[in-house]
């Protein structure tokens, strides 16, 4: 069994297209997962989630950005000093603007896609074992599983469940730990990734053991801002802070 596990794209097709071609070049999977954010930030919301639907042999999930996206909840956040506070209006205005023109870009047969995906997935691999995927962490698609976070603390997050592989996304930080009778992956980002400028995704190979390659592709991040800043997106700028970040 062969995975090409994916997250994070963030609307960002530039991106996801060159990860979707080193998939096809390198890897032939028996099932591609994608975890979650799918849409909220780049150019090309709406493309993503039709390039997203038409893959074979795909199982999808929610992420926190578009559980926000669907129901019109923004992510709680709070300025951490008075200079963030002098800033902090205009920021909001920002992001709701960045989410209000997603939202426009798509159609309510895309919301519906999204309001009926699931939070997590499962597997179970012959001579393996159980996979669970999920966005954040196990029940909690904005928890943060952190490749320097203790152990402890980690597995926390996995004590009512069963199986010995957990992978999601979310941080945009990959990483690959054993932990005990957890092997627990994160992808990293394919959209706006903070570790390394280039997108990430995971290959993970099953026989027996479990064999995981974290992999990088190149892309034109320039390419990807402009489209930004033609898409009509009144946040552009905004928007594309994030991606020079990666």
């Amino acid at each position: 069994m062969r995975l090409a596990i994916l997250s994070d794209i963030h609307g960002n097709l530039h991106a996801l297209e060159a990860v979707l071609a080193d998939v096809s070049a390198y890897a032939a999977p028996d099932q591609i997962w994608v975890l979650g954010d799918l849409c909220l930030m780049g150019a090309h919301p709406a493309e993503c989630l039709q390039c997203i639907r038409s893959l074979p042999n795909v199982r999808v999930i929610s992420g926190n950005t578009d559980r926000r996206l669907i129901t019109g909840q923004r992510s709680p956040v709070r300025p951490k000093d008075a200079e963030e506070w002098a800033h902090f209006a205009e920021w909001l205005a920002q992001r709701d603007q960045c989410h209000n023109w997603t939202i426009s870009r798509l159609s309510y047969a895309d919301c519906e896609y999204l309001s009926q995906l699931p939070p997590e997935l499962e597997l179970h691999v012959p001579n393996y074992g159980w996979l669970i995927g999920y966005h954040g962490a196990p029940g909690n698609d904005e928890a943060n599983l952190l490749p320097d976070m203790p152990a402890d603390e980690i597995l926390d997050h996995f004590l009512d469940r069963e199986g010995r592989f957990g992978v999601g996304g979310h941080t945009h930080i990959a990483m690959d730990r054993e932990l005990g009778a957890w092997r627990v992956v994160n992808v990293g980002s394919v959209g706006l990734p903070k570790d390394d400028p280039r997108p990430a995704y995971v290959i993970a190979t099953f026989n027996g053991t479990a064999q995981v390659e974290i992999r990088r592709v190149a892309y034109d991040v320039e390419q990807a801002i402009k489209a930004l800043e033609q898409s009509g997106n009144p946040s552009w700028q905004w928007a594309a802070e994030n991606f020079k970040r990666a």
